[in-house]
């Protein structure tokens, strides 16, 4: 096995710098190979590597390269999170290389650090209980001095705290089997050709959620924040990262109102026009919305939404979810190779929504005893659906056909009008549990 001499900065804080500088002496380079046909070689380094050509829509046109051009000064190894902002915000678009060593954690001082003065949540609490409020009138127009609007200025400071701008030509890369990002935003926004893998993503926690009292009948908590955005963005990479709620699940989220105080968003959105994006080899855990590609039925949102979206999914394992993995407005968005597992919370997976032409074949599901495969999909506007090949519990099903006999007052049609071309190595439905339970996931390139 061929080595090379390890380069590249250290960003961290100042213990971190010194402990990755001393390992970092005299060291050679991690060695890693993918599992699964979805990359492209570049050497024997992992974090040069490309998304490999045909290898779905993110291959499309000029292909997902990310920093794999990067010279030595623009190659950082970060330990913490300023020094991941930090590397992120050097050297503008030229490409970089960024290797995360292991967690680093985006509240890592806790809620409290973005609290402004005079913010209290049991003041919060008193003044907006339905008793008093009422259910009729929201709190947009409550004053900056009031309780709501002391929680507004703490939640822009969280919000210019844990988010991070991803630039243009970037790879972003976890080192080893360990590294991760807690407690963050990372916002791909309004650039082009960016990857990002082997990443453990746990969720941002919400320490600031809204309550609304018009929200349903009864009013609803909403939090801001998504693992991973990408808005308005083209040819961007996603593989074999973990998504998951980490140790703050809904489960352990307290109920006000009668409530959930829900402070979890979403785990990954592609929103406002983004295109060109493929996800592969990665897991998604433990959570409610998960996946949302198109975020509005509006017609604004229709202008910059038609004739994009365009993302595949592939070999992807999805465990222990609710919903949207993914819902789809709008978006060619092809679904292939992808093991579901679901337990007794489970609401649907794919979400048929405005305008959409969502094809999902040669998917494994496996359902629990109670839960009928009619619930795979969940018609929200008229739109055709491919979903072809399929197997529930190891048995072929024709999901459409079952969900239409079934919940006939959300009949779909059938054929969403276009065919996937950008596929590498197509595998068997019965073989994609063991493939996907095998590779998929952060910690898994080898």
């Amino acid at each position: 096995m061929s080595t090379q001499e390890c380069h590249g900065r250290v960003i961290g804080s100042a213990v971190g710098r010194s402990r990755v500088a001393a390992a970092l002496v005299g060291c050679t380079a991690l060695v890693l190979t993918v599992t699964g046909p979805t990359a492209q070689a570049h050497g024997r380094d992992t974090a040069r590597q490309t998304l490999a050509a045909g290898d779905g829509w993110g291959s499309y046109g000029t292909g997902t390269t990310g920093g794999s051009a990067a010279d030595a000064a623009h190659v950082y190894t970060v330990t913490d999170w300023a020094g991941f902002r930090a590397a992120l915000a050097d050297g503008g678009t030229a490409p970089k290389i960024i290797k995360v060593k292991g967690t680093i954690d985006a509240n890592a001082d806790g809620c409290d650090s973005f609290a402004v003065p005079g913010y209290d949540f049991d003041a919060y609490l008193e003044k907006y209980a339905p008793e008093t409020w009422g259910l009729d009138t929201d709190l947009t127009a409550e004053p900056d001095d009031s309780p709501e609007g002391l929680r507004r200025a703490s939640a822009a400071v969280q919000d210019a705290a844990i988010k991070a701008n991803v630039p243009a030509n970037t790879t972003i890369i976890g080192v080893g089997r360990n590294a991760g990002i807690k407690g963050a935003s990372l916002q791909i926004k309004g650039v082009d050709n960016v990857i990002v893998r082997n990443l453990t993503f746990e969720s941002p926690l919400d320490c600031f959620p809204q309550w609304d009292p018009t929200d349903g009948d009864t009013g609803n908590w909403n939090s801001e924040y998504d693992s991973a955005v990408v808005y308005g963005s083209t040819h961007v990479w996603l593989d074999h990262n973990t998504f998951t709620d980490g140790d703050h699940p809904d489960s352990s989220l307290p109920v006000h109102f009668g409530m959930t105080y829900q402070q979890h968003d979403g785990e990954l959105d592609i929103v406002k026009g983004a295109d060109y994006v493929t996800a592969s080899w990665n897991a998604f855990t433990e959570h409610d919305k998960t996946l949302m590609i198109g975020n509005s039925d509006s017609e604004s949102t229709a202008v910059i939404d038609r004739g994009h979206l365009k993302v595949t999914l592939h070999h992807n394992l999805f465990s222990h979810l609710v919903e949207r993995a993914p819902r789809v407005r709008f978006g060619q968005v092809d679904v292939y190779n992808n093991h579901y597992v679901a337990d007794a919370s489970y609401a649907y997976s794919f979400g048929v929504g405005m305008e959409s032409q969502l094809v999902a074949e040669k998917n494994a599901f496996t359902l629990p005893s109670g839960v009928s495969a009619a619930t795979v999909l969940k018609k929200w506007k008229e739109a055709p659906v491919t979903a072809d090949g399929n197997l529930v519990n190891g048995r072929p099903v024709d999901l459409i056909a079952v969900h239409n006999a079934e919940i006939p007052e959300e009949t779909l049609q059938s054929g969403a009008g276009w065919t996937p071309t950008l596929r590498t190595h197509v595998d068997s439905p019965k073989a994609v549990p063991g493939v996907v339970g095998r590779g998929a996931g952060s910690g898994k390139l080898r």
